[in-house]
């Protein structure tokens, strides 16, 4: 029985690809892999993964595409569920007969919530989601599939719960998903390479964030992974089948969670010569970071959050500040580029706690940045203390996207409004990159490379582009 994957049609550039951590319109055009859905859909012969945002594909052309499957498996999130659950209807009102599957961290915190959006939706699949999509291709009974919850004769039903893969390498690998069904070249995030591909090689963080979605969701705090040879292997078929890829981006929550792991793998892609880069916490030696440069990694995606210890505290971050900056000096020493990212509006921000965190980030002086507002994802710990606390600003404590697609604050704390957090986020990158070093770099990358120029002149488009919009998106709902 034919199968469909699908990433349904959203706001305008709205990334909420299964890849994506945080679901959204970004500053700049940015699209993560839809991998979450890439890893069940190899599992599934015949099946087919459709990404419809880096398309700009509309309701309709994906309707006419859905038609032609058995199965339509959706992955959803918090801010696009009542988006998706449109598409949903509008698929089962064409093709009555089709089944239609959500997964995703939303649906597997809130089962019976998800099932309850819509009678479109014929099942749930929670946590760790891969077998739950093939079984149900395959036809099994319902009543048999572990970590399934589904709707019958009017009542929902929750079965027992599927054990988490305790061996990745059982899983196939993405890569040939990628190369079937998606157009690499409409995949960007502006600190990365283009054309950039990106997949994970474990699952899980050992690390106790209480605002980080997949680990308290679906991956576990158990960093579960795939061999070193396994990888290498992967990544030297990457390799051939897209010779114009110019970097490999590991998404998993903490790559280098494991150390020496992370170090034999490396050392069995140096023969790749691949360029390569990954997520990884601040609190590297610079033996490691050297060893992993030399090995081709170019950059680190580094979540260093807040620049108040009090709040990296509350939030569990595991890492100081002086670890911080002992890790981003050795970073610039060996020449390894980080890209920051920095969240505003975690517990309990105050105006001073901003301005600190942004006078860190100017301190740190990373290449790039990216600010945040505090989600707070039903199934994190940040949902409960938002919610035990009354942190939230609206009674739809899931109203995480404005109608536009932006991100919006929902977190407010006395003396804090939403209004302001929400305002400090231009202030945030304007003060930070509208100094002479940031501007110089930039400038640099440009006249290196005709590419980059004329990417840098998009983004920077974009970037003020977006601001702007935001500027109207409060205003219009102040009005």
């Amino acid at each position: 029985m034919s199968a469909l994957f699908l990433s349904p049609p959203s706001f305008d550039g709205f990334d909420g690809g299964a890849g994506s951590r945080y679901q959204a319109r970004r500053e700049v055009t940015s699209f993560w892999y839809p991998t979450w859905l890439a890893q069940p859909a190899a599992l599934v012969p015949g099946s087919r993964l459709l990404d419809c945002p880096p398309l700009g594909m509309g309701v309709e052309e994906c309707l006419r595409i859905a038609d032609r499957h058995d199965h339509v498996i959706i992955h959803t999130s918090t801010p696009s569920l009542r988006n998706d659950v449109k598409v949903a209807e509008a698929i089962k009102a064409r093709r009555p007969g089709t089944t239609i599957g959500f997964v995703g961290a939303h649906a597997a915190v809130l089962p019976t919530d998800t099932l309850k959006a819509s009678p479109a939706i014929d099942w749930v699949g929670r946590k760790e989601f891969d077998f739950t999509c093939k079984e149900v291709c395959e036809g099994r009974p319902m009543e048999a599939i572990a970590g399934l919850s589904f709707r019958r004769d009017g009542r929902i039903q929750h079965n027992p719960e599927r054990e988490l893969i305790p061996d990745m390498d059982v899983l196939p690998w993405v890569a040939d998903v990628y190369k079937r069904d998606l157009d690499i070249e409409k995949y960007f995030i502006g600190y990365l390479l283009h054309p950039y591909v990106s997949l994970y090689t474990g699952r899980g963080c050992p690390a106790q964030c209480t605002f980080c979605l997949w680990p308290q969701t679906i991956g576990g705090h158990k960093y579960r992974v795939r061999s070193p040879a396994n990888v290498a292997a992967e990544m030297a078929h990457m390799r051939a089948l897209f010779p114009r890829v110019k970097e490999f981006f590991f998404d998993d929550d903490t790559f280098t969670a494991n150390l020496p792991r992370a170090r034999e793998i490396a050392r069995r892609l140096a023969p790749l010569g691949l360029t390569w880069s990954c997520n990884s916490r601040a609190n590297l030696d610079p033996d490691t970071i050297r060893l992993l440069r030399d090995c081709g990694l170019r950059l680190f995606l580094v979540g260093y959050e807040s620049g108040n210890d009090d709040i990296l505290r509350r939030i569990k971050k595991g890492v100081t500040t002086d670890e911080m900056r002992a890790f981003t000096r050795a970073c610039h020493a060996a020449g390894v580029v980080i890209h920051g990212t920095f969240i505003l509006g975690l517990p309990v921000e105050t105006p001073q706690t901003i301005e600190r965190t942004l006078r860190f980030a100017q301190e740190l002086d990373v290449f790039s940045i990216q600010v945040s507002l505090a989600a707070p994802y039903p199934g994190t710990e940040l949902y409960e203390m938002a919610r035990q606390n009354g942190w939230f600003s609206k009674k739809d404590k899931t109203d995480i996207v404005h109608g536009d697609g932006f991100q919006q604050s929902t977190l407010e704390y006395p003396g804090l409004s939403k209004e302001q957090v929400f305002d400090e986020v231009e202030r945030f990158y304007r003060q930070y990159y509208l100094r002479p070093r940031p501007i110089l770099r930039i400038i640099r990358t440009m006249l290196e490379d005709k590419d980059v120029l004329v990417r840098r002149c998009r983004e920077g488009y974009e970037f003020f582009r977006s601001l702007r919009q935001r500027r109207a998106t409060v205003a219009l709902g102040a009005a």
